[in-house]
């Protein structure tokens, strides 16, 4: 199975240590692999220094790829902290 789809960082502070670090938990919770993709640069999202490299402040958009068995539930637990502005707000 593999799911994809492309956030927009709603968050003051778009993609920081604190907001890769929950990224990270959920993504390594799953078996699935994540990638995490922006401007053609793609990192293994359950890599907490790959997500920093992408640099991605409010506004950005930032493509999640998960292939694996349970991809959706993954998909579906990035979406919902992404969309939840990490609890920023």
């Amino acid at each position: 199975m593999k799911e994809v789809r492309t956030f927009s960082l709603k968050n003051e502070l778009g993609l920081h240590a604190r907001a890769a670090a929950m990224l990270v938990a959920v993504s390594s919770k799953f078996k699935s692999k994540v990638i995490f993709e922006r401007d053609g640069k793609e990192i293994n999202g359950k890599s907490i220094l790959g997500i920093l490299t992408l640099a991605c402040p409010k506004g950005s958009h930032i493509t999640i790829r998960a292939e694996g068995d349970d991809a959706l539930e993954v998909m579906q637990q990035l979406g919902d902290l992404i969309e939840g502005k990490f609890g920023e707000d």
